[in-house]
């Protein structure tokens, strides 16, 4: 069964802030700082994983009606890979609105991209694996 809405919304919250807060803070320590602190760093990074969370709601809704229009109403597997980068483009102006001085571009590319890669390799890998109703219920997990 495709996910649906509801479904594909649970999976990005759930795999984000598990899989993604996870590889958040095993990272960090490894990524360039460009003299910021560790904490900063941090707290720019837990915050982007906040903003992709809050933003890929309302990109769940813009995907699920410009799927409506496709005949088999999804996504195929790779394209969905890459709208991350379309999707980091918010996250990094609110970012940088917020934070001053702005995190530097490159940590946080560095930051996104990989966890953009661990969590889209674990929902269409061990998470299907692990919880084996999720394309039974239409992605939903609650």
């Amino acid at each position: 069964m495709t996910p649906t809405l509801v479904g594909r919304i649970q999976t990005r919250l759930v795999l984000l802030a598990t899989v993604g807060l996870a590889w958040t803070i095993v990272v960090v320590p490894f990524l360039p700082r460009f003299g910021a602190s560790v904490p900063a760093v941090y707290s720019a990074t837990i915050t982007a994983l906040f903003l992709v969370a809050i933003f890929g709601v309302g990109w769940e809704c813009l995907y699920h009606w410009i799927q409506q229009y496709r005949w088999e109403k999804d996504w195929p597997i790779l394209f969905s890979f890459a709208l991350g980068l379309l999707e980091s483009i918010p996250v990094l102006i609110v970012l940088a609105g917020t934070f001053q001085p702005a995190p530097p571009i490159g940590t946080f590319y560095a930051h996104f991209v990989t966890t953009w890669i661990v969590v889209w390799l674990t929902a269409v890998g061990p998470f299907r694996v692990f919880v084996l109703r999720w394309r039974f219920n239409g992605g939903r997990l609650l």
